[in-house]
């Protein structure tokens, strides 16, 4: 008998079953289902109680005995209770989006949100939006129906929008390079909140906090909403402090620690000294040299370097899809902005701020192989490293040194 879990169509990069790991004492699957495994799943119920995912969250409204009002107001359910044979649906989107707003500080009283995607999270976003206190709400869909606007008429006649909520699937992985819409029109937006989990840190994320505006991702909603999930399964109560705690240990799990900075600053060397437990360590000119069959140095003189940059690039990009990482970067990757937009989907990028005084140029780097080149290359790309950084790790006396700040940091930072 299946007791707890989560029934879906496709979940091979869900995260549910690990935060129900920390949240309770029970073992949660996640059963894959199409169709047509529907009808008998219900028929059954050999559960005690089960979250439901996409496509389904409308699907199984027919086969509850009971809905509760969150539930029947957004149209949509997420989390299902065995009650003696009895099934009882509640929608726990709805805490877990209200719990994400709240987090990030954002006022949404009196205020224009629009809400991107028509799905069942966009009706809970509109449900939490309204008890919220916000004035306007404008749907945003694909095509223009009588409740719909389409995203033209959002940039053009609704660009004094002051919050957006993304519900739509675009940036979830693996098509993260895509955006749902561009916020350069909405001169007067104050908050960005994007359901996508996978990566940590969607592109309409990173463009908003780019431009100073409060802005978050979805894991902390997804958490929270399986925090109010295990409270219906057990019939108990998480206080909030627990809660955030199982979050952040979660994300401590997922984000990847990105080490960029000049070439012969250590970065190899502290990379390897983090040694995170399930952390892997993966350096970007390493992977470069395994794709192209060569040292990055007869790679340069053979095809430029151009061809070297591009292929980083792509190194990067695929590298940077995955959780749980400790990603060495060459000297040059941030120099383009999509590299840095990459490693900062699932990373926090440390610059090793080692001085020039303690860098030496080697034969190995083409790049920088005088110090001559050394100087100029210090020179050029030092500001670049300090603005693309999260945090700037001092030059220390050692390695060790620098990795323990940069786990010190890291840890404060998640907390």
């Amino acid at each position: 008998m299946k007791k707890y879990g989560c029934i879906g169509k496709k979940l091979a990069h869900s995260f549910s079953k690990e935060i129900h790991a920390k949240l309770a004492d029970y073992k949660y699957e996640l059963i894959e289902l199409d169709e047509s495994e529907i009808a008998p799943f219900f028929a059954q119920k050999e559960f005690a109680a089960i979250n439901v995912t996409i496509p389904y969250k409308q699907t199984v409204i027919p086969y509850l005995d009971y809905i509760d009002d969150i539930a029947e107001k957004i149209g949509a359910v997420n989390t299902i209770v065995n009650r003696n044979g009895k099934l009882h649906g509640y929608n726990t989107d709805y805490y877990g989006m209200k719990a994400l707003i709240e987090k990030v500080g954002i006022d949404a009283a009196g205020k224009k949100v629009l809400i991107l995607g028509s799905g069942g999270t966009s009706k809970t976003a509109g449900i939490v939006a309204t008890d919220l206190g916000a004035v306007e709400i404008l749907t945003v869909s694909r095509q223009a129906t009588k409740e719909y606007i389409t995203y033209e008429d959002a940039m053009t006649k609704h660009s004094d929008a002051q919050i957006i909520i993304n519900t739509t699937p675009a940036g979830m992985y693996p098509d993260c390079e895509s955006q749902p819409i561009a916020l350069a029109p909405f001169q007067k937006l104050e908050g960005v909140i994007d359901a996508v989990y996978n990566p940590l840190c969607t592109n309409l994320i990173l463009e908003a906090r780019q431009r100073g505006i409060k802005a978050e991702g979805g894991l902390y909603m997804l958490v929270m909403q399986a925090v109010a999930a295990v409270e219906k399964f057990l019939d108990a109560s998480i206080q909030k402090e627990d809660a955030d705690q199982v979050f952040a240990a979660v994300l401590a799990t997922k984000e990847n620690i990105v080490l960029t900075g000049m070439p012969g600053s250590g970065k190899s060397t502290v990379g390897k000294l983090l040694n995170l437990e399930g952390f892997e360590y993966l350096d970007t000119d390493t992977e470069i040299e395994k794709r192209c069959g060569c040292a990055i140095k007869e790679l340069i003189r053979e095809k430029g370097e151009d061809y070297f940059r591009n292929l980083e690039t792509e190194v990067i990009r695929e590298i940077s899809l995955n959780n749980g990482r400790i990603i060495s970067t060459g000297g040059g990757a941030v120099l383009r902005e999509e590299n840095v937009n990459c490693l900062k989907r699932n990373g926090k990028l440390f610059f090793l701020n080692a001085d020039l005084n303690r860098l030496q140029a080697t034969e190995d780097r083409p790049l920088s192989d005088t110090y001559e080149k050394l100087e100029k290359l210090y020179a050029e790309r030092k500001d670049i490293y300090e603005a693309t950084a999260d945090i700037i790790v001092p030059d220390l006396q050692t390695a060790k040194a620098e990795a323990e700040y940069i786990l010190a940091k890291r840890e404060e930072q998640i907390l």
